[in-house]
């Protein structure tokens, strides 16, 4: 069971996904929800299924109060690092917000302070609360549409289904056929490239 965990009214929950893929942005994603919101399909976007995804995406756009949803491109992941980068994606997320929120709750365990809100960081924040629960699906959504479209570009990397996540088939397609403008240039690509010839 989800928790409300309201310690203030408009609190803000924050999440992203795609934070280790090999290639797309990481997307993030805040929400605020009224006090009185529940679903029995809202949970971690990793426990939703697509079409429950689906489903909620525009029930929670409809109904909370507020939402934002932001992303981090491969060339600035590539400069500032996927932390930080999954740090201002969700910095990005809530100046998207109608006004700034009194406190914020993230998943997880590392965030910036932002215009000086309170802020709480909660490990696997997106299964325990509804309103980082929210910002996950959204976040989820938001990505994986984007995949989708630059699939049609790219199809060889069928990020359509790997949504640019490091499964076998995206690492065969990136030694056949080379890197993209979509690929993230820091990670490792290819599980050799570590590897030392001795």
């Amino acid at each position: 069971m989800l928790n409300k965990f309201y310690l203030f009214f408009n609190e803000c929950g924050t999440d992203e996904a795609g934070r280790g893929c090999l290639a797309g942005p990481v997307t993030a994603a805040a929400v605020i929800l009224p006090e009185d919101f529940h679903h029995t399909l809202l949970n971690d976007s990793k426990l939703v299924s697509r079409k429950n995804r689906d489903h909620l995406k525009p029930i929670i756009e409809a109904q909370s109060l507020a939402y934002g949803v932001a992303h981090i491109h491969p060339k600035k992941i590539d400069d500032i690092n996927i932390l930080n980068a999954s740090i201002l994606a969700m910095h990005k997320a809530i100046d998207q917000l109608k006004e700034v929120p009194p406190h914020i709750i993230v998943d997880g365990n590392r965030f910036k302070n932002y215009k000086g809100v309170p802020h709480t960081c909660i490990v696997k924040g997106d299964s325990k609360y509804l309103n980082i629960a929210a910002a996950s699906i959204l976040a989820k959504t938001a990505r994986d549409a984007y995949m989708e479209r630059i699939h049609e570009e790219f199809p060889m990397y069928n990020w359509k289904q790997n949504k640019g996540y490091p499964t076998k088939e995206h690492r065969a397609a990136i030694k056949e056929y080379g890197i993209t403008k979509f690929h993230r240039k820091s990670f490792r690509l290819l599980s050799e490239q570590l590897t030392l010839d001795l």
